[in-house]
């Protein structure tokens, strides 16, 4: 698959004057234009973006610009942008406008980046595929019979299309880094607190983080230092220091501990991803990095646990789409109780409606001990895990997803074959600790292939290093 252009290319561009970021913006927007079948856009601001590359411009031209100067980027439409649209990719809040910016969105303003439209998502961000949006499935520029992952399928997308040079999404069990794999990009989710929610539609409070898409680990090191750090609306924001994240970028792995938990190697791994993970181990050795075996033994229950919780949270959060105060209102509704029951079932789609019915009856009387509770118990395990590996260990290498990218249709009528297409990076949301996905092959179709690399909470240098090392690696043999 065709690699576009990183923003550290374009940025060399108008430094020497050979381009300008209105030139730029205009060549993205033709390439948004031009794929419009991939559907990967929800809105698209072209006037606005155009004038915002204008002012940008002079900024380089007098020497004030910001860092992300001549970025690029695309925006999940879950994050909010003051006088946009953020449909959520539903039909409940179709036509819904923002008041405000999300923090992540200023900070990428603040920066002097180009904020270029809004992508398409799974609604509310609840799905693996991208199949499940109000308004129309995203397809994989890698192969346009396939999904492109989920939820964050459309900022994937838009990426690997040459679209954009970077996108935000959001990550709540892997809805970053698995559709980074299948689109053949890197994609990276920041420990949980590291990036605001501020101004995020939440699906899963306890699970949900904002992170970037790109071509190349860099640019995606880039975008993490600016949207990265505390912020005081925000409740779940972390007081730690940020990083110089340019400075994990010196493709140096010599005396790494890497580790590979065992169950990462089970029955139902596709070959060739196998295949492509143990040649990052022998990439690995092979530039000093020290490979050990290590274990997760909780393992098996990552997935039950997860969908357990994520759904209870998303039951809670999405009872305020009701048709009384905003979003979608059912015509047919004579009293209140319809109100409520007419909008919602009209509103909402068939996975969101699973997944409310299914965190209301484990949070109901009778239930909540028995899955809530427990749950939660198992959490406490799944994090002492990874604390225990990474006593011994810098960081663990590991698939990014069970496959390549399956077809469409293909699990959409089998909700549990979906839920374990995430079978590699929910565990990673349960422990809160950071992920990144980087492209590392491509089966015997030609579909990209992810390797994910986890690393201790608040370490996103130590997995950015070790992930930039592979993909060079990569980009080199290939």
């Amino acid at each position: 698959m065709k690699r576009h252009t990183t923003f550290s290319a374009t940025r060399e561009a108008l430094d020497t004057g050979s381009t300008s970021v209105e030139r730029v913006t205009e060549q993205y927007l033709g390439a948004i234009e031009k794929g419009k079948r991939i559907n990967a856009f929800l809105s698209v601001f072209h006037d606005a973006a155009l004038a915002r590359a204008r002012d940008v411009d002079r900024r380089l031209g007098n020497g004030t610009a910001g860092p992300l100067a001549g970025m690029v980027v695309a925006v999940k439409d879950v994050l909010c942008m003051k006088g946009e649209q953020v449909s959520c990719g539903s039909k409940i809040l179709k036509g819904f406008v923002s008041l405000y910016d999300a923090t992540v969105v200023q900070r990428l303003h603040d920066a002097d980046a180009v904020i270029i439209g809004k992508t398409n998502l799974d609604e509310f961000a609840m799905g693996s595929s991208t199949e499940n949006s109000a308004y129309g499935p995203v397809l994989n520029p890698a192969d346009e019979s396939r999904v492109p992952g989920g939820s964050s399928g459309g900022s994937a997308a838009a990426v690997a299309a040459g679209m954009a040079h970077t996108a935000l999404g959001t990550d709540t069990g892997g809805s970053i880094r698995q559709p980074a794999s299948f689109c053949g990009i890197v994609g990276l989710k920041p420990t949980y607190g590291r990036v605001s929610r501020y101004g995020l539609v939440a699906l899963s409070s306890s699970f949900d983080q904002v992170g970037p898409f790109a071509n190349s680990t860099g640019d995606a090191a880039l975008v993490l230092q600016v949207i990265a750090g505390h912020d005081p609306a925000d409740s779940t924001s972390a007081r730690v220091p940020v990083p110089d994240y340019r400075a994990a970028l010196n493709r140096e792995v010599r005396g790494t501990k890497v580790g590979v938990p065992r169950e990462a190697l089970a029955e139902g791994l596709q070959p060739e991803i196998r295949s492509s993970l143990e040649q990052c181990m022998d990439t690995l050795r092979a530039g000093g990095a020290i490979i050990e075996e290590v274990s997760l033994p909780h393992s098996d229950y990552v997935i039950s646990t997860y969908y357990i919780l994520m759904t209870a949270e998303a039951s809670s959060n999405l009872a305020r789409y009701d048709g009384a105060r905003y979003g979608y209102r059912s015509p047919d509704a004579r009293n209140l109780a319809e109100n409520y029951s007419k909008s919602r079932s009209e509103g909402f789609g068939a996975e969101v409606k699973r997944r409310i019915m299914l965190g209301t009856y484990v949070l109901s009387a009778g239930y909540y001990d028995a899955y809530y509770r427990k749950a939660q118990k198992v959490r406490r395990l799944i994090q002492k895990d990874f604390f225990d590996a990474f006593a011994n260990v810098d960081c663990l290498l590991l698939p990014t997803a069970p496959t390549t990218a399956f077809r469409f249709g293909e699990k959409i009528d089998d909700p549990l074959a979906m839920y374990l297409s995430d079978v590699y990076t929910v565990s990673a949301n349960l422990a809160g600790v950071p992920g990144i996905s980087v492209p590392v092959g491509a089966d015997r179709s030609g579909l990209p292939i992810g390797a994910q690399l986890l690393g201790k909470q608040f370490d996103e240098f130590t997995i950015l290093r070790v992930a930039d090392y592979l993909e060079h690696y990569h980009h080199e043999t290939t």
